[in-house]
């Protein structure tokens, strides 16, 4: 067998999947590619069960937001193939007022917490979940702490007045 590389996992996927991906780089090393949330699952199953490529280790699924973009949500798979350790990660931007995405239960029994932390954090829905509430935080918590909604200080604070600093 081949040495498995980001270029051979490249032309993997534009062979099989064609337009439904894009590259978006490989920074330090790590090849980072984009679908749609409408293609995920077809993705990842692909890719786990795939002979060539065996990404068959789901290390984590979290989720990043961009408050400043049209799709504000990114929801973020890290896959590892054990045999050759070659890692991708898969990105799928979403938005809406209710963002949600397939759940990846179907595919990798382990998703099932990864998606509920992400849930947890980022409010993101996963359809499909067999059971998405909250796994950290109360379950009377109203609001979702890693989203970029709120000011990074208390601006009541007043030891970060200006007066105490000389200006």
């Amino acid at each position: 067998m081949n040495k498995l590389d980001n270029q051979v996992i490249i032309d993997r996927l534009q062979a099989v999947l064609g337009d439904k991906i894009q590259v978006l780089g490989e920074p330090h090393g790590l090849l980072a590619i984009q679908t749609e949330a409408a293609y995920i699952l077809e993705l990842l199953a692909f890719v786990k069960n795939d002979e060539l490529l065996r990404l068959n280790y789901l290390t984590d699924i979290t989720a990043v937001h961009y408050p400043q973009q049209e799709k504000q949500y990114a929801v973020v798979y890290h896959l590892h193939n054990l045999f050759q350790n070659i890692r991708v990660r898969v990105k799928v931007f979403i938005g809406g007022e209710q963002p949600s995405i397939p759940s990846a239960t179907s595919v990798w029994q382990g998703a099932n917490w990864m998606e509920r932390e992400t849930y947890d954090f980022f409010g993101i829905h996963f359809e499909g979940h067999p059971d998405l509430r909250r796994i950290l935080n109360m379950d009377d918590l109203d609001v979702f702490p890693m989203r970029k909604e709120y000011p990074l200080e208390d601006p009541n604070r007043i030891d970060k007045k200006d007066f105490y600093f000389g200006r």
